[in-house]
């Protein structure tokens, strides 16, 4: 099973993480947040631990978008379950500078590696992580880092609904073939 972990407002009916769901609806599954606007780590976390609860954790791919991408490390840290591997999609530099404060609790970045296979795909222009930071974490968790040129901030406003490539970096997690 895939899990998507969408960012800040959810992701909308165009959002790439959406056209997965459509395209394969017994193959990803949506964690729905109680407050998409004003996320807060710790809710957001315990309420992933709780939709994941009826899933073999081990042979789940979690597929995050923005600070979607910090909930997962996050939900890692605190519940330690094994999974087969992450997609990490414009990870949301939580720590940078006038970060938004209605955006509460993602704080340290986790900055180790992980023990699973995770893809960091960033980047050039994202507006929300300077592509510096994307390759500062992809190195800080072990992951595989994916470059994508004038990808903005990698959603459905930069022009990101259907989306073969990212399909195919999930079937690269499904098939454990990540190459750093």
């Amino acid at each position: 099973m895939k899990v998507n972990i969408p960012g800040l407002h959810n992701s909308d009916i165009n959002h790439w993480q959406s056209h997965f769901e459509r395209l394969m609806p017994d193959e990803f599954f949506r964690v729905n947040q109680e407050n998409w606007d004003e996320p807060d780590c710790e809710t957001w976390i315990d309420t992933i631990e709780k939709e994941l609860s009826n899933f073999n954790h081990p042979d789940l791919i979690l597929i995050g978008h923005s600070i979607g991408c910090i909930a997962i490390l996050k939900w890692f840290e605190k519940y330690q379950h094994k999974i087969k591997g992450a997609l990490l999609v414009a990870p949301s530099d939580s720590e940078r500078k006038n970060y938004p404060k209605y955006i509460n609790g993602f704080v340290p970045i986790p900055k180790n590696i992980q023990p699973f296979p995770t893809i960091v795909v960033a980047s050039i222009n994202d507006h929300v992580t300077e592509l510096d930071r994307s390759k500062e974490f992809a190195n800080n968790w072990g992951s595989k880092l994916v470059i994508l040129e004038n990808a903005g901030h990698i959603e459905s406003k930069s022009g990101f609904g259907k989306w073969d490539v990212g399909l195919k970096l999930v079937k690269e997690l499904e098939k454990n073939h990540i190459k750093r």
